[in-house]
């Protein structure tokens, strides 16, 4: 076997399934023969009796644990009963593009420890999903002051902007640990070398630990932009009422490895006093953006933080035909949301600002 894809889902088959069709129609466009070259490793954290007869179906071993292990503890069972020397880890709400496949394990061949594809958040691949944040002390005040007014969120937003720029407008594989662990390939030794996942992060920050320790080790990761995918994000933890609180307690356990328990009781004790004056009090745009007497091209950010960062982005080359909408897709899945709305233009300069209520 030369590659071993562990696919990690709880209560969401449909789109497990929709990923693993996916991945075989890549792997065979990539000269990969899917069921000899590959070992198909699908870790079953949670499925009702009609989810494990539609996974039953698929030509994967189907693993359960008994229990749901988390997406951290789930990667690590998959990759514990895989032997391939290239690795897979994902996500099931994840749709790899022709090509994915084939860029990353060039990257590895390349000489990257760890390759993850550039992500777009619809099927029409309008809207760029945002590289990781980038995680320093720096960076986490940065985001606390952005909250306290809008001075100082257009100041978090610049900065968060060079960083996703950077990634967003590569043209060959760039260094950089920023990666989202939806999906990240990587080779063997380097498991070996950073060792796995930390399972006690229950959801969230498990790749972002992981990814600073294949740093710490010195192994190099790439952003890959010739690889691209759909990621449907929030689709499998939409629907998980404990995913608010995972993301407090996983946060806190990052921010006390690596920043130490100090700086982590600061940030929570200041984010309780300071004063949270960022929202936008503009009128929102009520079917969609009107651009005409802008200068082109341009970016348009959204965002479901009220700061504007991190967002999602589509770059216009030129004017769309009457009002900017968002992708239909994106527009059903976030109904009754409220996304703050940047219009930015190549250099970077924010050239309005709105809110928009997704109806």
């Amino acid at each position: 076997m030369r590659l071993a894809i562990v696919l990690v889902h709880y209560h969401t088959p449909a789109l497990a399934a929709a990923a693993v069709e996916a991945l075989r129609r890549d792997a065979e466009g990539a000269g990969l023969d899917p069921d000899a070259e590959i070992e198909w490793l699908l870790v079953d954290n949670g499925s009702d009796a009609a989810g494990r007869a539609l996974l039953d179906a698929l030509p994967v071993q189907r693993i359960e644990p008994g229990e749901n292990l988390g997406y951290a503890g789930g990667v690590n069972l998959g990759v514990a009963r895989s032997s391939a020397p290239s690795l897979v880890l994902m996500n099931p709400d994840v749709l790899v593009l022709p090509g994915c496949l084939r860029a990353l394990l060039d990257a590895l061949a390349a000489g990257a420890a760890v390759a993850a594809p550039r992500q777009w958040w619809d099927e029409e691949r309008r809207l760029l999903l945002p590289p990781a944040e980038p995680r320093t002390r720096r960076d986490e005040i940065a985001s606390l002051l952005a909250g306290v007014g809008p001075r100082q969120a257009q100041r978090a937003r610049r900065r968060w902007r060079r960083h996703a720029h950077r990634h967003w407008e590569a043209l060959q594989p760039l260094a950089s640990w920023a990666l989202s662990g939806s999906l990240l390939a990587l080779r063997r030794e380097v498991w070996e070398r950073a060792g796995p996942f930390d399972p006690g992060y229950p959801l969230y920050f498990e790749e972002t630990d992981w990814l600073l320790r294949v740093r710490r080790a010195g192994c190099p990761a790439w952003y890959v932009p010739a690889a691209e995918a759909v990621h449907l994000h929030g689709r499998s933890a939409v629907a998980e009422p404990r995913s608010g609180r995972w993301f407090e307690e996983s946060a806190r356990r990052f921010r006390e490895r690596w920043y130490g328990a100090w700086f982590a009781d600061l940030l929570e004790g200041a984010g309780r006093r300071l004063p949270r004056r960022a929202e936008l009090r503009e009128e929102s745009p009520a079917a969609g953006l009107d651009l005409a007497g802008l200068p082109f091209p341009l970016w348009i950010e959204i965002s479901p933080n009220p700061a504007g960062f991190p967002a999602a982005a589509e770059r216009l080359a030129a004017p769309p035909p009457g009002l900017w909408r968002l992708p239909a897709g994106i527009a059903e899945r976030l109904a009754g949301t409220e996304l703050a709305v940047q219009v930015v233009d190549e250099a970077g300069r924010e050239l309005a600002r709105s809110r928009m209520q997704v109806g």
